[in-house]
């Protein structure tokens, strides 16, 4: 079975704006090189791999807001969807990592580890498919989310399929930032990955 990875540039900022950008992509692996200006979005078009039976599809471009050091950034990343074709399908598992977030070259003071990002996918906002299994949110509730300082599982189909199947889901990211972060715009990766 193959890994699909999609990996979208992030953007936090502390007293600043902030954003997630990158571009739609449905593949095996892709990383996706962005810019990010204040108050402006970065978009692309779609990359989709129409002959795999396992993709995943992340959003083009979102943005976080911002906040003053020792706050907090709470905002959704925008629709996730993992797709599976076949007539007798398996189970998958999505997951997803964050980098820390860096701005300047990335001293102590710069730097918002990732241990202070939180993700928490919430419950499906749609679904196809016969499944004779369910399925899972990672983290249905924000008293579920979880600190990306390690791989999280992000949605996840147990069981077997009769027909193709899919999940969509909006995830939200909680960036704590430091009391002593310097202000500036951070950036970092988000990375979603099936199998």
């Amino acid at each position: 079975m193959h890994q699909h990875s999609f990996i979208t540039p992030l953007i936090a900022g502390v007293l600043s704006a902030v954003g997630i950008v990158g571009p739609a992509s449905a593949a095996n692996s892709g990383t996706t090189d962005t810019t990010f200006t204040e108050n402006a979005r970065s978009t692309a078009a779609a990359v989709v791999d129409a002959g795999d039976p396992l993709s995943i599809t992340v959003p083009a471009a979102a943005s976080l807001g911002s906040a003053a050091p020792g706050g907090t950034i709470t905002a959704s990343v925008g629709a996730v969807q993992v797709t599976q074709s076949g007539i007798i399908t398996q189970g998958w598992t999505a997951s997803v990592t964050s980098t820390s977030f860096i701005t300047g070259t990335g001293t102590p003071a710069q730097t918002i580890p990732n241990v202070d990002v939180s993700y928490w996918s919430g419950i499906a906002t749609a679904t196809t498919g016969l499944i004779l299994s369910r399925f899972t949110p990672g983290q249905a509730t924000a008293a579920n989310a979880q600190s990306l300082s390690t791989s999280r599982t992000a949605y996840s189909l147990s069981g077997v399929g009769l027909v193709a199947n899919s999940a969509t889901w909006n995830p939200t990211l909680i960036v704590h930032l430091p009391a002593g972060a310097l202000a500036g715009t951070y950036t970092g990766t988000l990375t979603h990955s099936v199998l």
